[in-house]
């Protein structure tokens, strides 16, 4: 494989972190080879439409949102942009609450009229001030108090992670912010949209240079050998690339449940629906919400997480961090090997925050394999 194509740089995996740093690495002149076991590009953020016409996201909802005019301005060198702000509601005793949770969640839960100062007294009440903020569970008492703790995040969270959230990093809950005012918004972000054709157009559009090949359906393993001698930059699991040694990082993975529902405009008010405490899933997202497609049916997806299948969340706690930091000191002598992504570095990123650390990496390897 090597010598029909003299690559100078092998990228295990195809999403964002590998497209990004092979289109870097192709600008400045490398020649770039990407790999990905699946039979498509994009990673988790692929898209394609349904049989019966929608546009979907196979693995779930990907809703771009950042604060980085770098990065916006990066990824629309090969995107147009539909402008979206995601809404999410939340099911509590068969009742939509906005969330994350805001003034008129709690007017409506606790049947008051509080307007925005009061609203904040009303948190400032029912918190449990915690001194030190060490878990989910503390970031998620201090803010709101128990009862709006056991509505909306505990059983939630049992679900999505598998633990309780007294066994999470305080960054998890810490994502999700409490509003005062109405601001309905799941993310607040400067920038928030949607790829106009959708994401897989746009991984298209990153990989379309000539320095580039791609090659799907390969898995790492099978091919290693062939480029002991070339600089490879790796994006999956990093315990995978050195045989689990130390141990499995536990991941959570997520099971998929697609439904098309014929001669249905609509079947939610908002893109996705959580549903904290009732059912094995734990949302609801209609994607005609997301990309705006005009169709006489809808489709939509629930999510069902579970402890095993493909790895989507490296599962923050202390004890993983530790076994982490293992691989990671074992990676720095392995000159040869970048290590970029959610899987290689086992961070909970969002995509913008792939692309910033893929255009970091790239950066350095630029450095490094540019004579």
């Amino acid at each position: 494989m090597k010598d029909a194509y003299q690559m100078e740089t092998l990228i295990v995996g195809a999403g964002f972190a590998g497209c990004i740093i092979a289109r870097e690495l192709a600008n400045a002149g490398q020649k770039i080879l990407i790999i990905d076991q699946r039979s498509h590009i994009a990673g988790n953020a692929y898209d394609e439409f349904d049989s019966d016409g929608v546009l979907i996201h196979r693995y779930g909802p990907h809703i771009f949102h950042t604060n980085s005019e770098r990065i916006f301005n990066y990824l629309s060198q090969f995107t147009e942009w539909r402008p979206y702000e995601h809404r999410v509601l939340g099911v509590v005793n068969g009742e939509a609450y906005p969330f994350p949770i805001n003034r008129d969640t709690i007017n409506r839960l606790y049947n008051l009229n509080l307007n925005e100062a009061e609203t904040e007294q009303y948190f400032e009440k029912v918190r449990e001030p915690r001194s030190l903020i060490k878990t989910s569970e503390d970031v998620v008492l201090n803010s709101v108090g128990r009862d709006l703790y056991e509505k909306f995040f505990l059983n939630y969270t049992k679900k999505q992670w598998g633990v309780n959230p007294s066994e999470l990093k305080a960054g998890v809950a810490a994502r999700i912010p409490v509003r005062t005012n109405t601001d309905d918004r799941y993310f607040a972000d400067t920038f928030q949209a949607m790829p106009l054709d959708g994401y897989t157009k746009m991984f298209e559009k990153i990989l379309a240079h000539p320095n580039i090949e791609v090659r799907t359906g390969i898995h790492f393993n099978d091919v290693k050998r062939e480029f002991a001698s070339a600089h490879i930059v790796y994006t999956g699991p990093i315990d995978e690339y050195f045989n689990f040694c130390f141990g499995k990082l536990p991941y959570r993975s997520l099971r998929f449940e697609h439904e098309h529902l014929p001669n249905t405009a609509q079947y939610q008010r908002v893109g996705t629906v959580n549903y904290p405490n009732d059912f094995n899933f734990t949302r609801i997202t209609e994607f005609k919400h997301l990309t705006g497609q005009q169709h006489s049916g809808t489709s939509i997806v629930r999510e069902y997480p579970q402890a095993d299948g493909a790895p989507y969340y490296p599962i923050p706690n202390d004890t993983n961090e530790t076994l982490f930091k293992r691989y990671e000191t074992l990676a720095k002598d392995h000159s040869n090997i970048t290590f970029v992504g959610r899987l290689a570095q086992y961070r909970y990123y969002n995509m913008d925050q792939v692309v910033g650390a893929a255009l970091v990496a790239a950066e350095q390897l630029i450095e490094k394999l540019t004579p």
